[in-house]
């Protein structure tokens, strides 16, 4: 008789299974695709890759360059949905780096409260 490998109990199929947090962030930045330059905003950010609202439909497995000022980044298109795509990059983001895109979005998110 064969034996199979018990699968994990009540394992959730929708959970978040990410290997880095995400962290919430608003930056403008350029996706570089297929020759083309989009302008698109930096949703969410970690150091393995990020979420952003892109009005263009870009397939799956896309090669593309993330372009923030300070970084520009090589990433690959994961999903899309409704306007907003995710990427992951093709090596990891150092703390350093992702922490300065992170500080530049709250700085750039008071100023705008202060203009309120």
């Amino acid at each position: 008789m064969a034996t199979t490998v018990p699968s994990p109990p009540d394992r959730d199929p929708y959970a978040d299974r990410r290997v880095y947090p995400r962290v919430p962030v608003a930056l403008p930045a350029f996706l570089r695709a297929a020759g083309e330059r989009l302008a698109v905003q930096i949703l969410d950010l970690s150091p393995g890759g990020a979420k952003l609202g892109c009005p263009a439909s870009l397939p799956s497995g896309a090669p593309v360059i993330l372009d923030c000022g300070t970084l520009a980044r090589a990433a690959v298109v994961r999903w899309q949905s409704a306007g907003v795509m995710g990427v992951c990059f093709d090596s990891e983001m150092d703390a350093r780096e992702a922490s300065a895109l992170i500080e530049r979005s709250r700085a750039m998110a008071a100023r705008i409260k202060e203009r309120e």
